[in-house]
């Protein structure tokens, strides 16, 4: 028995470090390839965060989202809903890391590309929303959720709505027309994409307990 609740021990820290990593991650992506492409590149801040694919950063960029898909794969949690919007989430972090967006009067193909890019972007959000929204803050119906879990609700309900908001603003923004100058001259999708990302790292953070973590009986 004693070896049972080690090995369940064991498998329940294993989760929360895989949660907490994803995590890290997520919330460090937006500043280490703005620092990365300031100070080793001479690459000033990019229109957006996929467009450090194009810069010296973009095996950086390619390779954490690779390695976000490869960890959400990964990922088990209650039932089989967690294991199908990870596996689904990990196909769509590795399609918009393949799927570079388009460079400025790109051809083409790059626009064709560039337009897939923001699908499995868009698509690699929904299913963290949905990660926060509905998975993480599923509660034992048997068991009185504790106050930091409900806490913890609340952090992931915020964080799932601000990535809908910024997706759908970044989604406006591209099919508004005439405002291509204004959102490159002041980096607007930049900044919804790093405040999305930033939010989905926030919330693996807090699932993994590194924020808000129940007490220890």
């Amino acid at each position: 028995m004693t070896t049972n609740i080690v090995d369940g021990r064991s498998v329940v820290l294993s989760y929360m470090t895989l949660r907490k990593f994803i995590g890290i991650l997520g919330f460090t992506l937006p500043g280490v390839l703005f620092l990365g492409g300031v100070l080793v590149f001479n690459a000033g801040l990019q229109p957006s965060m996929s467009a450090y694919y194009h810069t010296g950063m973009g095996d950086v960029f390619v390779g954490t989202m690779c390695a976000i898909g490869v960890f959400l794969l990964s990922y088990r949690g209650l039932d089989n809903r967690d294991d199908t919007v990870g596996n689904l989430a990990c196909i769509f972090a590795v399609g918009l890391a393949l799927c570079p967006t388009a460079r400025e009067g790109g051809t083409g193909t790059e626009a064709l590309i560039g337009k897939l890019h923001f699908v499995f972007a868009a698509a690699f959000f929904l299913m963290l929303s949905y990660f926060a929204l509905r998975l993480f803050t599923r509660t034992n119906p048997k068991l009185a959720p504790t106050p930091q879990k409900l806490a913890r609700n609340r952090i992931y309900r915020t964080c799932g709505y601000v990535m809908l908001v910024c997706i759908l603003m970044i989604a406006v923004l591209k099919l508004t027309p005439g405002t291509d100058t204004w959102v490159r001259n002041y980096k607007v999708v930049f900044w919804f994409e790093a405040a999305a990302v930033a939010a989905f790292g926030v919330s693996w953070l807090v699932k993994g307990e590194a924020i808000l973590g129940d007490k220890s009986e």
